[in-house]
């Protein structure tokens, strides 16, 4: 059975502090959903799966089905919240996939949502780390320092990737993603319609209030000589603040639909799922996962990364997109080609259908047949999705 992406929206994402901080996390959600079921009748959703990190205080509760009540939608349909860290909610639209294409559900709404402002980043970490006073851990890898930020810089030393190459793909990134914006290609795909856009989300009052349509992470005043002149993150590091994924809030949904499900709704599909799977590497190194992932999808599919025509590849730091285009020898003009996390933001578990969302508008807009999305995740792990344009 076939998978079909029907429906694809996202909020816009705001900085920490930034215009989306005093909002709920479940009105977040609930905006998203009720958005990407405009005109759908909410009562033929099978399940709501959404991803999250850090489910705390009002992430916490399991987030997916708050934000399905707080959109006023019938109390027979589930939810149920995932987290596989940073790839959180590509994970969640592989479940809602799986679930189609097993013939155990027709239509699933998939996505993800974070607030940052309001739970900060590893609120949810134990003392010590998630490793600490594991034997078994202990006996595997010893004592080591399980650091994204010293994982960064072991990926450029690695791969030889030097502080000036990685400081001008930031600057690139921000780059593409302010023409981006100004050129309004974020306009669709964004709750609210783009810039000046504003309206109530819910539709018929089942959202959670009046939406702007701006992304507010991009840094228009940023430049190569502010770039340098940050200080590393760590002591006899290369990798900066200016190299990472922006702290940001944000949530995201899509629309997973059977072919039943599209004839008996008149729904349009808008793309197939051709692949998805995960795949892990050195958790110690942490963020090099979708470079073997990457291979595996194109393996598995018989598909060579010149057939694919637009990549989004997770900007959670700059040596780790750059180390994926060494390896893969992808075409860098078909990469995040409106800039990535390091501009727009990294709202951790909303950020994998961020990244959906605007890899299936993006392949409307130029025509292309094929995208592939890949983020490195916590644990050294890596999603990759593959979708065809219809």
């Amino acid at each position: 059975m076939e998978a079909y992406l029907v429906g694809a929206v996202r909020t816009p994402v705001g900085r920490r502090g930034g215009l989306l901080s005093g909002v709920h996390p479940a009105d977040m959600g609930a905006a998203v959903i009720s958005e990407v079921l405009r005109g759908v009748d909410p009562g033929a959703v099978d399940d709501v799966i959404l991803g999250c990190v850090d489910t705390l205080g009002p992430q916490s509760g399991d987030i997916a089905r708050t934000a399905w009540l707080a959109a006023g939608f019938p109390e027979h349909v589930p939810g149920v919240t995932v987290d596989r860290q940073c790839g959180s909610s590509q994970q969640a639209v592989h479940f809602a996939a799986q679930a189609v294409m097993s013939g155990t559900a027709d239509l699933v709404v998939a996505g993800g949502v974070q607030s940052m402002s309001m739970i900060p980043i590893g609120s949810a970490m134990a003392p010590g780390g998630p490793y600490a006073g594991s034997a078994g851990w202990a006996s595997r890898y010893g004592d080591q320092e399980v650091s994204q930020f010293r994982s960064a810089d072991d990926i450029a030393a690695r791969w030889s990737i030097s502080r000036e190459a990685m400081e001008a793909y930031a600057l690139t990134s921000h780059e593409k993603s302010v023409k981006a914006l100004d050129g309004g290609l974020f306009a669709r795909e964004i709750l609210g319609g783009g810039p000046g856009g504003v309206r109530d989300a819910g539709g018929g009052g089942r959202g959670a209030g009046w939406w702007g349509g701006v992304d507010e992470c991009p840094r228009r005043d940023t430049s190569a000589e502010r770039i340098a002149a940050l200080e590393p993150l760590r002591e006899g590091g290369v990798t900066t603040a200016a190299m990472a994924g922006q702290i940001a809030d944000g949530a995201a949904a899509l629309l997973v639909a059977s072919e039943r499900a599209v004839r008996d709704h008149g729904l349009r599909p808008r793309a197939r799922i051709h692949h998805l799977s995960a795949r892990g590497d050195d958790p110690v190194l942490m963020l090099t996962a979708p470079i073997p992932a990457t291979a595996h999808a194109l393996r598995r599919t018989g598909l060579s990364i010149d057939d694919i025509d637009r990549f989004e590849v997770n900007e959670a730091f700059a040596s780790v997109a750059l180390a994926w285009l060494k390896e893969t020898g992808a075409d860098p003009g078909r990469v995040n080609v409106n800039g990535g996390a390091i501009a727009l933001g990294h709202p951790l578990g909303a950020t994998g259908a961020r990244l959906m969302v605007s890899l299936l508008h993006e392949l409307e807009r130029c025509g292309g047949r094929y995208g592939l999305q890949t983020m490195c995740e916590g644990g050294g792990q890596a999603n990759v999705t593959i979708i065809e344009r219809l």
